[in-house]
């Protein structure tokens, strides 16, 4: 039975996730600042963390190595930043990058890129002595062209080089990393803005399917060749068999399949 860690899973993604896997039959250890009151099976441990501060990453490791059995699976699903996109009556996401609120960068890097370098260091520790692991980071195609506003571009595209220069440090120790991209998820806050008009949830993934894309990796004989790759989850999904909680097969997102403005990759 594989242990994991999923981080930021009070909601969104992690939430999904860390569903799918308990569901798997894994032993899933899921943290959030809100993780008392998530929707998740009994048999979900919680550990109530905000991984902005060290201190709290840190004990929840801890906490992780107390109950043994070692960490096969960490998933950085923790990210900050979508907070406060409204700010005076106004959107201010796809504000030009001279007039973006710096808290957002802080935000970002903090609470998100730094929150899932920290968590990864102290993973790597529990899966060194095993010799086998997986560290998940959820990345999107903004590190690649651009979409939303800048700070989002360069967090993620941070996101995409920590899953490469990892993998490349820990491939000696049979631990292989990922930046695993999603499609458009059906968290609770897509949810909202689809019954707005917002979103067409056609080509949509449920938050669980993430949890059976990696699920599915994990188990996968060719992990390491995918190490330090960037992952499309609904690609990898087809060529692994996984269907999404109704049946569905969803189709990957290309550059093309992308909404909003952009720029050459």
């Amino acid at each position: 039975m594989p242990t994991a860690m999923v981080t930021g899973a009070s909601r969104g993604i992690g939430r999904g996730v860390a569903i799918a896997l308990a569901d798997a039959g894994w032993r899933v250890f899921a943290t959030g600042r809100t993780i008392a009151g998530a929707a998740l099976p009994a048999q979900v441990a919680r550990i109530t963390c905000d991984h902005a501060e060290d201190a709290q990453s840190l004990r929840a490791f801890a906490e992780v190595a107390a109950a043994g059995g070692g960490l096969d699976v960490l998933v950085n699903a923790a990210w900050g930043g979508y907070e406060r996109m409204v700010e005076e009556g106004r959107f201010s996401w796809l504000d030009p990058f001279w007039a973006q609120p710096i808290h957002r960068w802080t935000s970002m890097f903090d609470a998100g890129v730094r929150a899932a370098f920290v968590a990864s260091q102290h993973a790597a520790r529990l899966m060194l002595p095993s010799g086998r692991g997986l560290i998940v980071h959820l990345g999107f195609w903004a590190a690649q062209r651009h979409l939303g506003n800048a700070i989002y571009g360069a967090a993620k595209a941070a996101t995409d080089k920590l899953a490469a220069d990892m993998a490349h440090e820990l491939r000696p120790h049979g631990i292989a990393v990922i930046s695993l991209y999603p499609g458009l998820v059906r968290t609770e806050s897509v949810l909202a803005a689809a019954a707005q008009g917002a979103f067409d949830l056609t080509n949509s993934e449920s938050p669980e399917f993430i949890g059976r894309v990696i699920a599915a990796l994990y188990a996968d004989a060719g992990l390491m060749r995918r190490s330090g790759q960037v992952i499309v989850a609904a690609a990898a999904a087809r060529e692994l068999g996984v269907l999404d909680v109704d049946g569905k097969s969803p189709e990957p997102l290309s550059f093309d399949s992308l909404q909003g403005p952009s720029t050459s990759a």
